[in-house]
């Protein structure tokens, strides 16, 4: 049956393993793009297109690809209620995607519905929703406590204050942990047209005059160490790829300088400062013991005409297939032998690379964690039944599923987490079908340890997370 208590659960190895080991695990959602203010503001919301359809590409990509046009989508000019009933007509007929198993397991673990949302059941469940949202315990501290929620990290740049993260961290009335987590694209990107106004402003924040490499990495110092007074613990970066691209000292300085005077640099010179930089921060999280998380594979920004209209991160972004693993490779060995290789994850978005990220991180692996290099959970256009299978059945086959850090939102809305709840039923069933082949044993102890160590052990573990 559609989203009955068995869902995806195909065996009663299955069923035993989801409901007795990794139902009841609380979630560690340690990468999403969540406002730490709305958190502390206990935000509350109208309807469910804002908190449903606001910020979320996933939907505006479908929504497009259904030929509805974008004033129901993005627009100003329609209503939140009309936005809404083209969502409900459009998921209806979503067969196959993702977004049709989230949306009900939101609605029902939410708000309690258990119909199916299409163009006929719109006004009853808008009706409903509408109501729910305006009962007490229904802002977003109370989604999340619905939701089990141990551990959230957000995603924060350098310059920014944390004043929410200090103000949730002083909150003992709610249990939930905020963390911080270090993205330093923004001065990482000295391509990007606004990386001088950006250099001004991290230079201003830290205190720190940057008129050359060495002052930018002594003001990401400074602020890496009061990102630690905040309890952060990773890192995040969105690459291209991870390059390899030696160069001497004196040549990233003149990079940099060069920048600094208004010079674009050439993709050369490009991807030698990115390396100096990869190389330079790495090490400073090894000294930190902070993990670093690696997303790429990904080509962004490819409608221009969109783009200018709208923006970055509004659904115009593709698998790209140029991440080439040996430069991946030569970058880790480049760190280990220069004693600075952190705990790192691999995240990326063309699932043609599962194999190379899984051998090697076989080439790195020691006593330091379980773990040590990880594969990253399916990711963004990979969250999907078949996209998570895969990455299951690879990271297995070729290294050590049973260290595996899990699953994790990759969100902006305080909705999603159902879809922890969407992995772990994989999960179970993915490792109950092997047992039901006869390919491990029925060791009801053993699978259940591993399951819920990848439901939530082995990320407490590995990201040394402490209780709030």
């Amino acid at each position: 049956m559609f989203l009955d208590k068995d869902f995806l659960l195909n065996t009663e190895t299955a069923k035993k393993l989801y409901h007795e080991a990794a139902a009841d695990c609380p979630i560690i959602d340690y990468h999403c793009h969540i406002n730490p203010r709305e958190i502390w503001e206990d935000r509350r919301y109208d309807n469910i297109t804002q908190v449903w359809l606001g910020g979320d590409h996933y939907k505006w990509r479908l929504m497009r690809s259904a030929g509805i046009p974008e004033k129901y989508i993005t627009g100003n000019e329609t209503t939140d209620k009309e936005k809404f009933m083209k969502w409900a007509e459009v998921l209806g007929k979503a067969i196959g995607n993702p977004l049709y198993h989230w949306s009900h397991l939101e609605l029902r673990r939410f708000f309690g519905y258990e119909g199916i949302l299409n163009r006929d059941t719109a006004e009853e469940v808008w009706q409903l929703t509408e109501k729910k949202l305006q009962e007490p315990g229904y802002g977003v501290r109370g989604l999340i406590n619905m939701s089990n929620v141990e551990t959230i990290c957000t995603t924060d740049d350098p310059v920014d204050s944390l004043e929410w993260h200090e103000k949730l961290a002083a909150d003992a009335s709610f249990k939930t942990a905020v963390l911080p987590a270090w993205r330093p694209d923004k001065a990482m990107n000295l391509e990007k047209d606004t990386y001088l106004d950006y250099v001004k402003q991290l230079a201003d924040v830290s205190g720190v005059a940057i008129d050359s490499f060495a002052g930018l990495k002594e003001a990401l110092k400074k602020r890496m160490a009061y990102f630690a007074e905040h309890k952060c613990v990773l890192s995040d970066h969105a690459l291209n790829y991870v390059m390899y691209a030696p160069a001497t000292d004196d040549e990233v300085e003149a990079i940099f300088k060069a920048r600094l005077n208004g010079a674009i640099p050439s993709a050369e010179d490009e991807n030698k400062f990115k390396f100096a930089f990869m190389t330079f921060v790495a090490g400073e999280y090894k000294r930190m013991n902070w993990v670093m998380q690696l997303h790429y594979g990904c080509r962004r920004d490819n409608n221009g005409p969109m783009f200018r209209k709208m923006g970055p991160d509004t659904g115009y972004d593709c698998v790209d297939n140029t991440a080439p693993s040996t430069q991946t490779a030569a970058f880790l060995g480049h760190l280990e032998e220069l004693g600075c290789l952190p705990k790192t994850i691999l995240y990326s978005l063309n699932t043609n690379d599962n194999a190379a990220i899984d051998t090697i991180l076989g080439c790195f692996q020691n006593d330091e964690a379980v773990g040590r290099i990880q594969h990253g959970s399916a990711w963004w256009f990979n969250d999907h039944f078949d996209g998570m299978t895969e990455q299951l059945k690879s990271l297995a086959a070729l290294g050590y599923l049973a260290g595996f850090v899990g699953m994790l939102t990759d969100s902006r809305s305080f909705l999603s987490y159902p879809r922890h709840e969407y992995f772990r039923r994989i999960l179970c069933r993915v490792i109950s079908q092997w047992v039901e082949d006869g390919m491990y044993p029925d060791d009801m102890k053993t699978l259940a340890e591993i399951v819920r160590g990848i439901s939530h052990d082995n990320a407490k573990a590995y990201f040394n997370f402490a209780e709030k």
